[in-house]
């Protein structure tokens, strides 16, 4: 039926993965919207019990993640490429740092840019337990401390892990861009099996709901800029429209590609959002912002080993729940999606230049950006008319950073610039998601239907705007929670990605000697094989359905992997070791018998 429903719609995809995904968003929505009261108590519950029992698990799980990449950066594997052992890095230093940015956190850097230091400026994280005033200068490096610890690099730690994960099986195993791929070393060829396909389908739900909290902040944002600008009025209709500009932008550049349309984009937003920076650096105490830059990376870098392990023990606040946890659960949520993403655009880069560049870079932007913004709010608070941080809390965290901006000349220009960054950031979040989410329900990368592509980013947008003005605060809270709970088998994964990918890398590479590494054939899930079987591809010669490797590319010192038989792809087709069938040319009919 499902193979059915799928030829109809010209799809090219892995049925089963697309129309079990798409069908659990679709219940998950309807009963969101019948019975909306109901279903945020159900998640509510969950995320409730998950703050109560688990944030030690979080707070203590990315700090372990933390100190496994920088013993892979710095141990033996750093030299490993992530491809092919004679592949180039495929995108500039400034283009990939654009591209991380933009898919990674650029949405969220900008919601949290002013009102993160000022929440926390008002009300000191552990004021209690350490006796700081809010208002006060304390309170200042402490909110300073715990925002760049929220946003440097346990944030992308986060990302990085799944990142490198995804990028070594996907590039140098060559297996099909999916989750389920994580676990090859201990299921082997069983991904292509139920267990493979629930591992997906659960991966690919968990994300959209991570994603659309994003899309939910962000259009919130993009509106209160709205109607400070243009009087937008707080409708329901008004975040239709914006979801739905936004969406509409997202479908074409994620129908364009990377190179046309996520690239382009990033590039774009990155260069205008460092003008922006510029600009309150110099319109700004320009000397007062840049002490405060170097002085908060001082303060973050002594507060890191603290905070990376605390937990809130002693005071039991339940601050800690309401955000580090939060962040955590929620950012995990959504990383196999930049996971993937950005495994696919680092392809051909050494695992120490991958860990160094999406740690370090996006953290040193991470200390310029808050460092300016954050130590503005205080020079307003301490130095100036003060009231910033009164209307942030009294009129919401989405009004922070055009508040801020009234403080500094051609305000409405740049919050003007400020919307549309937000907007853009918006857009290559969606753009670059819809592309991933299509290549996991597919299983390899390359030529996929315009419409099928398109399915994912319309989806997102629609779901976002469904919750959002459909239940109200109840829609986003309940979509939070939903990524909240969603995020705790995320977490249990770390530690299998941790395993296997050792794991593989030892198979691959050997105990001693250099790092030459087996080459492995391109695994393809059964159904696309079968249809490239069919067309005659000839990139088949050097493809199977099992997970193996190429003959002769056995490494010195290399534990022993054996060669694996092939499953059947269809009745009438045995694909075995050491043979490549090939189709008649002159008479292409499914009857012919494969030859060698």
């Amino acid at each position: 039926m499902l193979h059915k429903v799928h030829d109809l719609f010209r799809l090219r995809t892995s049925p089963v993965v697309f129309f079990v995904s798409a069908a659990i968003i679709a219940v998950f929505v309807i009963v969101t919207l019948v019975i909306p009261t109901q279903m945020g108590n159900f998640w509510g519950a969950g995320s409730g019990w998950l703050y109560d029992n688990m944030g030690w698990f979080y707070t203590s799980g990315v700090t372990i993640f933390l100190l496994f990449l920088i013993w892979m950066a710095v141990g033996r594997f750093g030299r490993m490429k992530l491809g092919d052992d004679e592949e180039k890095p495929e995108h500039s230093d400034i283009t990939w740092f654009g591209m991380l940015f933009a898919a990674g956190i650029g949405t969220i850097l900008m919601f949290w840019a002013v009102a993160e230091p000022a929440n926390h400026f008002a009300n000191p994280p552990r004021g209690a337990q350490e006796g700081i005033e809010g208002g006060t200068t304390e309170a200042a490096s402490e909110a300073m401390g715990f925002t760049l610890f929220h946003f440097g690099l346990h944030t992308w730690t986060i990302f990085a892990l799944p990142g490198l994960a995804f990028a070594y099986f996907i590039y140098k195993r060559k297996l099909p861009p999916r989750v389920s791929s994580l676990f090859q070393p201990l299921i082997g060829d069983r991904i292509h099996g139920p267990i493979g396909k629930a591992i997906d389908v659960f991966a690919i739900v968990g994300t959209i709901f991570g994603v659309a909290v994003s899309i939910g902040l962000g259009t919130m944002q993009i509106h209160a800029g709205l109607a400070q600008l243009l009087g937008v009025p707080d409708s329901a209709w008004s975040f239709i429209i914006i979801i739905a500009v936004v969406t509409l932008i997202a479908t074409i550049s994620s129908v364009l590609g990377v190179e046309k349309g996520i690239k382009r984009l990033s590039n774009f937003n990155i260069w205008t959002a460092m003008a922006l920076l510029l600009f309150i650096l110099v319109t700004g105490p320009t000397v007062y912002l840049l002490r405060g830059m170097f002085e908060w990376a001082g303060v973050y870098l002594t507060m890191l080993p603290e905070l990376g392990f605390w937990n809130d023990t002693l005071e039991s606040t339940g601050w800690q729940e309401g955000w580090t946890i939060f962040y955590w659960a929620w950012t995990i949520a959504w990383a196999p999606f930049v996971g993937i993403f950005i495994a696919r655009i680092s392809r051909g880069r050494t695992v120490r230049q991958f860990v160094t560049g999406v740690l370090g870079l996006p953290t040193l932007f991470t200390i310029v950006w808050f460092g300016v913004w954050g130590t503005g709010v205080f020079d307003i608070e301490l130095n100036g008319d003060g009231g910033l941080v009164d209307t942030v809390i009294d009129d919401g965290v989405e009004t922070a950073l055009f508040a801020f901006l009234a403080e500094f000349p051609l305000a409405t220009l740049t919050s003007s610039i400020a919307v549309m960054l937000v907007g853009i950031f918006f857009v290559t979040s969606m753009d670059s998601c819809s592309l991933v989410l299509d290549d996991m329900c597919n299983g390899f990368e390359g030529f996929a239907p315009l419409h099928q592509r398109a399915f994912w980013s319309v989806s997102i947008g629609l779901i976002a705007a469904l919750l959002l003005t459909a239940t109200g605060e109840g829609g986003l809270t309940a979509l939070q929670n939903v990524a909240l709970v969603f995020g705790l088998p995320f977490f249990i994964l770390g530690y299998f990605i941790m395993f296997n990918l050792s794991r593989a890398m030892r198979e691959d590479a050997g105990e001693l000697g250099s790092l030459r590494t087996r080459r492995w054939l391109q695994t393809l899930p059964p159904e696309e094989y079968e249809r490239r079987m069919y067309e005659n591809d000839d990139t088949l010669a050097t493809a199977v359905v099992a997970p193996d490797y190429a003959e002769g590319s056995q490494p010195e010192n290399a534990p022993e992997v054996e060669h694996v038989e092939q499953p059947e792809v269809v009745t009438e087709y045995r694909i075995r070791t050491g043979e490549i069938p090939v189709v008649d040319q002159a008479n292409p009919h499914r009857d012919d018998p494969p030859r060698t």
